[in-house]
Order: C-alpha cells, then sequence, then structure tokens
C-alpha cells in the first residue's frame, strides 16, 4: 500500500530490524510490542481479538449502517453503477445479514463459513460469533473499479417497532462493534421519511462509541420532500442524532438522493450536487489516509491494551493469598469506579481512556482473579517505547512516501465522470459562466453598468479609485473581497479602471453576491477584448 524506502533495499530502525513498507512497519510492531502485553493480560478476552495480517494489508473498508428500507444496498449500487452478487433491494427488511462487496476476478459469492478461515481477508476473527452469524455473512466479490481501492460492508435493515424484538440469534451490536474497530468509514444512513432511532439503532450506535471520528451521516432520499419540508427534517434529525451520539461535536451530514433515478424535488439541485461531491471526496480521501487510520487504531488500541493491564495486575494484587477469595472478588467489582480513580492519579492516565466500567464489572464475574498476572514493567515499557519513538517514526516516513508518490484515490463507478465536461461541479456557473461562449458574457450586462459607470465623472474615459469605491462598497461586501475584485479588473494595473474594467468590477461583484468564489487569477474568458492579456515571455498580446 504505501512504501517507504529510505535506502534501496528497505529501512532499518534503531534496533536494526528492517521494514518495506509501513504495513509491514505496523504489522512489526503490533507483533514484537503490542501483541505480548495483550495475550499476557487477557486483553483478547475483554475487548478485541487479536489482529492479524490481513487487518493490516486490507483495502480501506466502508461500514453502512442504517434502519431497513433507507437505502443501503441501493446506495452500493450507486456507488459501483452495477448490481453486485446477493444483492436484493425492496421496501421490507431484505439484507438479514452482512454482506462484504469486494473486489475480485472472477464475479461471485462466498459464504461466511468459508470467508473466515481465508488468511488474505481481515475476516477469520468473525468466527467468535458462531454459525448464527456465519450463515448470514457472505463476500460478493467482482471485478468493478472502485472495489480496487475500497470494501463496502453492507449490515441487515435495523428494525423498529414490534419487529426489533426478534432475535437475531447472534450478538448484532457486538458484530457491529468488531467491524467498527476495523473499518475507515462509518456511513449511518437516514431516510427522510423515517427519522426515529428505535432502541436496536439506538444500540447499535452505541455499539460504535469510541469511533466517532470515522462516522458521517447521510441524509438519503432528500428529494421526496421540498425545501421547508428539508429544513424541518434536517432540525429533526439533528436533534434525533443529539440524543444518541453523545459528543460535542457536531457530526457531518451529507444530504442527496443517492440512486440514479430522476429527482422528485429539483428545488433543491444544486445542493444535492455539492453534497454528494463532499461525500465522494471524503470516501475518495480515505486510500490516502489509509495507512494513517490503521497507525491511528494502533496507538488507541495500544493505550487501552495499557490500561487494561493496569486493572488485571491491581485486581491480582489486592486478592488473598488463600482464604476470602470470593469475597474479596465482589468487593472489588464493586468498587472498580474507585480503582479507576486510583490508576488514574497513580499512573497519569486520562479518564477518557478506561474501558467502560459496567461492561467490565460484568465481564470480571466470570474470572478468577487469583490467576491473573501481576504487573510485568518490562511488557509495559516496551509499549511505551514504541508509542514515544517507534510510532513517530513510521508516521515522518508514510508522510515521506506520500510526497514522493501520486496520491492513491477512488476511482471507477459514480467517481468517474461527474467532474469532467458540461455537467461537472460549477461548470457555466459563477467565474466559469460564459467559457464557451462566442462574446464576453460581462458584455450581456455592460449597458447598465455604463449608466452607473458616467455618473461617477470619468476623465479621459477612466474613474479614479476613489469614485469606484463609492459605487463598489455599495455591494456591502467586505473590503478584503472588493480589494481583490479591484486587483482582478484593474487589468492594465494604472490605479483607475475604464468603462470595460468598471463593467467587470460589477460582473465579479455580482458573482461573490450570488454565493461563488473568487479566482486567484482572472480567467482568460473575462478578460475585457479591449485588454488583451499579454504573454509574460514575450511581451505581445493574445
Amino acid at each position: 500500500m504505501f512504501s517507504w524506502v529510505k535506502q534501496e533495499h528497505g529501512s532499518h530502525n534503531k534496533e536494526g530490524e528492517m521494514y518495506q513498507t509501513v504495513t509491514e512497519g505496523l504489522q512489526t510492531l503490533y507483533s514484537k510490542k503490542l501483541l505480548p502485553l495483550e495475550e499476557t493480560y487477557l486483553f483478547h478476552d475483554f475487548h478485541s481479538p487479536a489482529l492479524e495480517p490481513a487487518d493490516f494489508q486490507s483495502k480501506p473498508m466502508v461500514l453502512l449502517v442504517g434502519q431497513y428500507s433507507t437505502g443501503k444496498t441501493t446506495f452500493i449500487r450507486y456507488l459501483l453503477e452495477q448490481d453486485f452478487p446477493g444483492m436484493r433491494i425492496g421496501p421490507e427488511p431484505t439484507t438479514d445479514g452482512f454482506i462484504a462487496v469486494m473486489y475480485g476476478e472472477n464475479e461471485g459469492v462466498v459464504p461466511g463459513n468459508a470467508l473466515v478461515v481465508d488468511s488474505k481477508k481481515p475476516f477469520r476473527k468473525l468466527n467468535a460469533f458462531g454459525n448464527a452469524f456465519l450463515n448470514r455473512f457472505i463476500c460478493s466479490q467482482m471485478p468493478n473499479q472502485v472495489l480496487q481501492s475500497i470494501s463496502i460492508i453492507d449490515t441487515p435493515g435495523i428494525l423498529s417497532g414490534e419487529k426489533q424484538r426478534i432475535s437475531r440469534g447472534y450478538d448484532f451490536a457486538e458484530v457491529l462493534r468488531w467491524f467498527g474497530e476495523r473499518v475507515d468509514r462509518i456511513i449511518l444512513l437516514f431516510d427522510a421519511h423515517k427519522l426515529d432511532i428505535s432502541d436496536e439503532f439506538s444500540e447499535a450506535i452505541r455499539a460504535l462509541k469510541g469511533q466517532d471520528d470515522k462516522i458521517r451521516v447521510v441524509l438519503n432520499k432528500a428529494d421526496q420532500v421540498d425545501t421547508q419540508q428539508l429544513m424541518r427534517v434536517y432540525g429533526a434529525l439533528m436533534w434525533s442524532l443529539g440524543k444518541v451520539i453523545n459528543t460535542p461535536e457536531v457530526v457531518r451530514v451529507y444530504l442527496g438522493s443517492f440512486w440514479a433515478k430522476p429527482l422528485q424535488n429539483t428545488e433543491n439541485r444544486r445542493l444535492f450536487e455539492a453534497e454528494s461531491q463532499d461525500l465522494f471526496r471524503d470516501i475518495q480521501s480515505l486510500p490516502r489516509n489509509a495507512a494513517l487510520r490503521k497507525l491511528n487504531d494502533l496507538i488507541k488500541r495500544a493505550r487501552l491494551a495499557k490500561v487494561h493491564a493496569y486493572i488485571i495486575s491491581y485486581l491480582k494484587k489486592e486478592m488473598p493469598t488463600l482464604f476470602g477469595r470470593e469475597k474479596k472478588k465482589e468487593e472489588l467489582i464493586m468498587r472498580l469506579p474507585e480503582i479507576y480513580t486510583i490508576l488514574q492519579r497513580e499512573h497519569h492516565i486520562s479518564a477518557g481512556d478506561f474501558p467502560n466500567v459496567n461492561k467490565m464489572q460484568d465481564m470480571l464475574q466470570h474470572y478468577d482473579f487469583h490467576k491473573f498476572p501481576s504487573l510485568k514493567m518490562k511488557l509495559i515499557e516496551s509499549v511505551d517505547k514504541m508509542l514515544a519513538t517507534k510510532i513517530a517514526v513510521l508516521m515522518a516516513m508514510i508522510r515521506e512516501e506520500e510526497s514522493k508518490q501520486p496520491a492513491p484515490f477512488v476511482s471507477g463507478g459514480a467517481f468517474e465522470g461527474s467532474q469532467d465536461g458540461p455537467f461537472g461541479q460549477g461548470y457555466g456557473e459563477g467565474i466559469s459562466a460564459g467559457a464557451d461562449a462566442e462574446d464576453w458574457i460581462v458584455s450581456r450586462d455592460k449597458h447598465r453598468y455604463d449608466e452607473i459607470f458616467y455618473t461617477l465623472m470619468p476623465v479621459n474615459g477612466k474613474i479614479t479609485g476613489v469614485n469606484a469605491k463609492k459605487e463598489m462598497m455599495n455591494s456591502r461586501l467586505p473590503n478584503t473581497v472588493l480589494g481583490k475584485i479591484w486587483k482582478l479588473a484593474d487589468c492594465d494595473q494604472d490605479g483607475m479602471l475604464d468603462d470595460d474594467e468598471f463593467a467587470l468590477a460589477q460582473h465579479l461583484i455580482k458573482i461573490k453576491l450570488e454565493g461563488y468564489e473568487l479566482p486567484s487569477e482572472l480567467p482568460d474568458h473575462l478578460v475585457p477584448p479591449s485588454h488583451p492579456r499579454r504573454s509574460a515571455a514575450t511581451g505581445q498580446e493574445f
């Protein structure tokens, strides 16, 4: 994925280890520094299964979560611009299992039980959820260009009302938590007509706690309501999310209609196009940031593993040698919040690094504290050294390599074509309006601008900056913006404006007032015919 070759055959660290890629470096640091700590203190039993090579080497993954009939499967088809094996779409709950849509030379479906024994896929640890889950898990493989850069995980439609009381046969929230820890982006889909967050949906969102930086929200089917209703729907969605996603930051919500059918309401067409392009850019950036995301996840995992080791060793230390073990165990479990405070103060740990106290208390009921290992400072110091020195080296090497090679980018499917030709975002609008017209676009309104120009007392066909300023300030644009407009419009840079330059300034003001951005340099199609641009090299007009 990302290579950081400092020398012809790789890069040595201070301990003489050689890594050919950042992925290999992360994998080695995990197996040699962090994994021994996790295994010693039963981290995998309490928190998350051990990571495998495929977890480091896999493509970036996007997880789609939402209630049934919010358009998750249709959204995938929209991105790929083709059907995928195992796809079912309908108004009723159609997707009753997890589908990993991945790249493959041959189109087909791999069932869950076969998938979890494939060492090349990052799903081996899902075996722990048993047959009830594996029977509802498949991998859909196909040769699609989008899937060469990312993989997409489709999830069962989350149920509401009485339907959610039906048991799935496996721990749905835990499966989501497992995926949430490993994916690069989590997209929560909502329907403009279905904003209620059911109990199961609330539980699913809570399962993704700790992955807040990965979460994006899509308000789908937004074309099915008019502008006034859309404002109310958006407000209701933000209110509902605020009650479930308990973070100080406002979650990013994308509005649109993510399927290839005509818009039912075209009032907000421009808004939907801008929102979809923002979402596409966010998804397209995933391969470029994949190594950084894995590095970040490894750091979070290392901090949690350290805290877990302190908790386990403290419980071991407090246990009596012979008698009263059960009573002491119950006492320690009850005192766990107090123990968190003690460890926080003793080891200078942030309160946010500790695992959920209620969940930890429930899990500790099933273990014999006397068999827990004592604190092994050598393992802790090894992880501290990894965080202090090794991670910083990898971070620097990622940046170095990114500067030397083009950044990977998601391409194909819906990501192609939308930026090219006359249907690209902003084409023929704002500053680019008139780019393919034969006449100078400013001339269409020049008669109105001329009327204003001749009231400003031009001398020898030009008005001074003082007189121009009075008129331009009527736009109420900030001085910084008007200064930029003056610089663009004063083509001959003589500190005055003739009628063509004044008309150009008024055109640029109009563009800015309509909400478009100004360019840093005046494009050729806006240069007044009376002021041909000169070549910097030859001084000739062109």
